[in-house]
C-alpha cells in the first residue's frame, strides 16, 4: 500500500515524539480538617514554597537580631552546605535535559598497520599508515518517553531539593531567633538577680548595723547573709547558661565562638501579637512539605522510565570525517568518509530485573505518598502546637503577673513587719524568696512565649503577616 505524501511529515512527528509511558502525575487526595481548633480558617495543601518568606523575624524589631540573620545568611556553614547541595541536584537536572538533544564526538586516530597477505591484492603482506578524523552521531528516538520522563523526575528533584534548602534556611532562622530569645530571656533574670542582690546587700548592711548595736540577733544576720550568697550563686550560675547560648549563637552565625560575644539584652518586651483570622493559606509555604510534594512527582515519573525497558530502544547512529594513508592528503574532499544507520534494542529474557526494577519503582511512590501525608499531618500538628502554646502562655502569664504583683506587696508588708519588731527576719527571707521566683516564672513564661512564636512562624513556613502579591491566593 502506497502512502500519500502528506502524510508523512505526520507519521515522522509521530515516529519521532512518541508517547510517554507511566502515570501522569496528579496529586493525592489527602484528608484535611476545615478548621484549626482555634477557629482558624483551612484549605487544600498546594505548594507555595517559591512565595518569599520575607524577614520574618523584623516583626520582633530587634536590631540585634536582624544582624545575626543577616550575618547568618551570608556566613552559615551548613546553609553553605545544602546551597551545594542543591547545585548537584541542579546539574542532574541539566544531565536530563541534554538527552533530547544528539551527541557528536569526534575520535582522531594515527596508526601504522601491516595487512595480512591473504588479505592483500598482491598477495603480500602490506605495511602502512592510517590517519582519520571521523565525527561519530548518536542520538536516541524518545518513542516511549523515558528521556521526557527522566526530565520531569529531575525537574521534581530540583524542585525538591531548593524547598529542602529553604527548609535548612528557615530552620537556621528559627535557632537563631530561639536561642537569642533565650539568651535574653536569662539576661532579664540576671537582671532580676543583681537588682535583687543590691537590696538584699542593703538588707543585710542595715540587720549588721542593728545587730552591732543589740537590736536583733546573730540568727537573723546569719539569714540575710545566707539569702545574699544564695542569690549571688544563682546570678553566677545563669552566666554558664547564657555562655552556651553565645557560644550556639557564634556557631550559627559562622564565627569562632572565642571571637563572639553578645552585650546582655534583657528581655523587656512581649511577643507579637498573632493576627486574628491566621489564614490558613501560610502553612503551604513549607518547604518541607513541598519537597515531599514534589519527591512523590519525582517517584511517579520514574515509573513511566521502568515502564520503557519493557520496549525497544531505538537509536540513529552516525559518522562522519575524513581517512588517508596519507597525513597530507587526510582533508582531500576524495577521502571524506560517512556512514549512518538505526540501532535496535530490544529486551528478550533479563531474569526479571526489568519487572523488579517496576514494582521496585512502583513502591518507592506508595512511599513517597505516604511521607507526603505524614508531612502534612506534622505541618498541622506543629500548627496547633503554637497556636494552642501561645494562648495558654498568655493566660498563664496573666496569672503570673498578678502572683509577682501580690509577691511584691507581701514583701513590702513582711519588711515592714520586721522594722517594727512584729515579726523575726525568716519571714522576710521566705517573701523575697517567693517574690524572685515569681519574678523570674514570668521572665521564663515570656522566654517561652518568644519561641513559640517563633516555632509557629516555622511551623507556617514565615511569618504570619502576609505581603501583597506574595500570597500566591
Amino acid at each position: 500500500m502506497k502512502v500519500s505524501n502528506r502524510y508523512i511529515p505526520m507519521l515522522l512527528v509521530l515516529f519521532v515524539t512518541g508517547c510517554a509511558l507511566g502515570p501522569n502525575y496528579s496529586r493525592p487526595e489527602i484528608d484535611v480538617p476545615v478548621v484549626y481548633k482555634t477557629d482558624a480558617p483551612w484549605k487544600e495543601v498546594t505548594p507555595l514554597d517559591h512565595v518569599d518568606k520575607g524577614h520574618w523575624w523584623e516583626i520582633y524589631e530587634d536590631p540585634a537580631l536582624n544582624k545575626l540573620e543577616e550575618t547568618a545568611m551570608a556566613a552559615n556553614q551548613e546553609l553553605k552546605i545544602a546551597f551545594a547541595r542543591l547545585m548537584q541536584v541542579q546539574t542532574g537536572e541539566s544531565l536530563s535535559r541534554a538527552g533530547q538533544f544528539p551527541r557528536i564526538d569526534m575520535a582522531g586516530s594515527a596508526s601504522r598497520e601491516r595487512t595480512s597477505a591473504d588479505f592483500s591484492t598482491t598477495a603480500e603482506g602490506t605495511t602502512g599508515n592510517v590517519f582519520s578524523v571521523p565525527f561519530m552521531l548518536g542520538y536516541e528516538l524518545d518513542l516511549w518517553g523515558r528521556v521526557r520522563r527522566s526530565i520531569e523526575a529531575a525537574e521534581a528533584d530540583s524542585a525538591s531539593a531548593l524547598a529542602d534548602y529553604q527548609n535548612v534556611m528557615l530552620s537556621l532562622q528559627g535557632e537563631i531567633a530561639r536561642n537569642y530569645f533565650a539568651m535574653s530571656a536569662i539576661d532579664q533574670e540576671s537582671s532580676i538577680l543583681n537588682q535583687t542582690v543590691v537590696l538584699m546587700e542593703k538588707a543585710r548592711d542595715l540587720i549588721k548595723r542593728q545587730y552591732d548595736s543589740g537590736r536583733v540577733s546573730l540568727l537573723d544576720l546569719t539569714q540575710a547573709e545566707t539569702q545574699l550568697a544564695e542569690t549571688r550563686s544563682e546570678a553566677i550560675g545563669l552566666e554558664k547558661k547564657r555562655g552556651e547560648l553565645e557560644n550556639a549563637l557564634a556557631v550559627l552565625t559562622g564565627q569562632p565562638a572565642s571571637n563572639f560575644t553578645l552585650p546582655s539584652r534583657p528581655l523587656t518586651q512581649s511577643p507579637p501579637a498573632v493576627a486574628a483570622g491566621l489564614p490558613s493559606s501560610l502553612l503551604e509555604r513549607r518547604p518541607d512539605v513541598a519537597a515531599a510534594e514534589r519527591q512523590m512527582a519525582a517517584a511517579n515519573a520514574r515509573i513511566g522510565v521502568a515502564e520503557t525497558a519493557f520496549f525497544p530502544s531505538i537509536s540513529l547512529t552516525g559518522s562522519a570525517g575524513y581517512a588517508s594513508t596519507d597525513l597530507v592528503d587526510l582533508f582531500n574532499w576524495s577521502n571524506r568518509t560517512w556512514g549512518i544507520g538505526p540501532a535496535i534494542s530490544l529486551p528478550l529474557f533479563d531474569g526479571g530485573r526489568n519487572n523488579a526494577n517496576l514494582e521496585r519503582t512502583k513502591a518507592a511512590y506508595e512511599e513517597s505518598v505516604a511521607r507526603y501525608s505524614q508531612h502534612v499531618l506534622v505541618a498541622f500538628q506543629e500548627v496547633e502546637d503554637n497556636l494552642h502554646g501561645l494562648e495558654v502562655l498568655a493566660r498563664q502569664g496573666t496569672m503570673l503577673q498578678q502572683a509577682v504583683d501580690k509577691a511584691g506587696e507581701a514583701l513590702k508588708i513582711s519588711e515592714s513587719r520586721y522594722l517594727h519588731g512584729r515579726v523575726d527576719f525568716l519571714e522576710v527571707v521566705d517573701s523575697h524568696r517567693t517574690s524572685l521566683r515569681t519574678q523570674r516564672a514570668l521572665v521564663q513564661l515570656q522566654g517561652d512565649q518568644f519561641t513559640a512564636s517563633v516555632l509557629l512562624i516555622k511551623a507556617l513556613g514565615g511569618s504570619w503577616e502576609e505581603k501583597k502579591g506574595n500570597t500566591g491566593n
